[in-house]
C-alpha cells in the first residue's frame, strides 16, 4: 500500500524523486528517502584525503563520491574489471572520467600505471598530453585508435606468456613474486565517446573491445568506455 501511494506522497511533500524501500532488507522497517532541497558540491580533494584512500594497498582504487549519509565511496577498478560510463549530454560522464583518472594518478607512479587515452572529441582528454603516465599522446584519430586497440590485444597476449613463464595466474601474484612493475605496469585504456568510433569502424572496434573485455583482466589491462547511449 505504501509503495502504491508513492506518487501521492511526493505530491504532498513537493519532493521528486521519492524513493521507497519496502521493506528494508534484513529489517522489519520501511524506508522513505526524500531528496534534500539543497545540493552539496563534493570536492575531489575531500575524497582523496580520506584515510581509506590514503592507506589502501589496492593500486586501482577510484573515488566514486559520497552516499546519502555522507560517507565516501571507493571502488576497485581491478575488481570491476571494465567500466561502461553512459548518460546523456550534461549528466557528468566527463567529470566522472576526470575524477577516475586523477584518483588513479594520485595512487600510482608512472612505473606502475600507464594510460592509453582515445578522445575523438579532441577536447576532454587532450589536457593530459604532458603527463608521464601516457604510453602514447592522446589519440584523436579513429584509424590510430583501431591500431592501438590491436596493439593492446598483442600486449595482452605477451603478458599472458610472461605469466606462463613465471608460473603465476594473475598480475597481483606476478608483482608479489618479482616486485618490479617494469615489464608489467597496469594499463588503463580510456575511450571517450565510443559511438563516434563505432560509426566509422564498427567491426574492428567491436572485435578489439570484445577481445580485451573477455581476457585482459588477469594481466592488468582495463577498459573505461564512455558513451551517450549504451544500446546494442
Amino acid at each position: 500500500r505504501i509503495v502504491a501511494l508513492q506518487n501521492d506522497l511526493s505530491l504532498a511533500l513537493a519532493a521528486y524523486p521519492l524513493r521507497i524501500e519496502a521493506p528494508i532488507p534484513g529489517k522489519s522497517l520501511v524506508g522513505i528517502e526524500i531528496p534534500n532541497s539543497t545540493k552539496t558540491i563534493i570536492g575531489l580533494a575531500s575524497l582523496l584525503s580520506e584515510e581509506i584512500y590514503q592507506k589502501s594497498t589496492q593500486p586501482l582504487l577510484v573515488s566514486m563520491g559520497k552516499d546519502v549519509t555522507g560517507k565516501a565511496i571507493f571502488s576497485d577498478l581491478g575488481k570491476m574489471p571494465h567500466l561502461l560510463v553512459a548518460g546523456a549530454t550534461g549528466t557528468g560522464k566527463s567529470i566522472f572520467i576526470h575524477s577516475l583518472i586523477i584518483s588513479l594518478l594520485y595512487h600510482n607512479s608512472p612505473e606502475s600505471l600507464r594510460f592509453i587515452m582515445i578522445d575523438p572529441k579532441r577536447v576532454e582528454l587532450t589536457i593530459y598530453n604532458k603527463i608521464p603516465y601516457l604510453l602514447t599522446p592522446v589519440i584523436t584519430d579513429a584509424k590510430k585508435a583501431i591500431l592501438t586497440l590491436k596493439w593492446s590485444c598483442k600486449e595482452m597476449e605477451r603478458r599472458y606468456e610472461e605469466l606462463l613463464k613465471a608460473g603465476v595466474r594473475d598480475i597481483f601474484s606476478y608483482h608479489e613474486k618479482y616486485g618490479g612493475y617494469n615489464s608489467m605496469p597496469y594499463l588503463i585504456i580510456v575511450i571517450d565517446e565510443l559511438a563516434d568510433m563505432m560509426a566509422t569502424y564498427p567491426r574492428e572496434m567491436e572485435a578489439s573491445i570484445v577481445r580485451l573485455a573477455q581476457m585482459s583482466r588477469a594481466v592488468g589491462l582495463h577498459l573505461v568506455v564512455s558513451t551517450q547511449r549504451p544500446s546494442v
